[in-house]
């Protein structure tokens, strides 16, 4: 199917992939859900929440994966986020992480900074950068639309995009 398809067009098709999935499951739902009748029409109902939910979310992971070719490999592992390229690298836990910040430079990039004050630059672009989206998620205070408008900024300075709540001492 690669020889078929021009570069681009799969590219695009990729970065979308659970957005048009999400389309055709809430079609088939809406059309069960209409046509149908007894256990088929609940079905309908049932795959047609079930393809809304799919579409929204892969609408806000197309909109927050990168162009791809960036250097590096990005590996996340049990909150435990791993970055390899061909420079630099470095692996920081999701659970100490005090700092993200997006570097609007080319390529965009995003920095994690540790406990320790060591920063881990990510490319936007990286293989496996797609990964990041949920690990963001995560972090408490940070919402899904703030993620998906950052890296769509451009400019020279850095922008903070979340820091860590003071700890407890008791």
């Amino acid at each position: 199917m690669a020889e078929f398809m021009r570069p681009e067009a799969r590219a695009t098709l990729l970065r979308w992939r659970e957005a048009l999935i999400g389309g055709a499951l809430s079609a088939l739902g809406l059309y069960w859900a209409l046509t149908g009748f007894g256990t088929l029409r609940w079905l309908g109902w049932a795959v047609l929440a079930l393809g809304l939910t799919l579409l929204l979310t892969g609408l806000q992971r197309g909109r927050f994966r990168g162009q791809k070719g960036a250097p590096g490999m990005v590996q996340l592992d049990e909150r435990q986020l791993s970055y390899f390229g061909p420079l630099t690298g470095g692996v920081i836990d999701l659970d100490e992480m005090r700092a993200l910040d997006w570097e609007p430079s080319k390529p965009g990039h995003w920095v994690l900074t540790g406990a320790d004050h060591n920063e881990v630059h990510i490319p936007n672009g990286a293989e496996g950068a797609d990964q990041l989206f949920d690990a963001f998620s995560a972090l408490p205070g940070l919402s899904a639309a703030k993620l998906i408008e950052i890296p769509r900024q451009t400019g020279k300075a850095r922008i903070a995009v979340w820091r860590a709540p003071p700890r407890q001492l008791f």
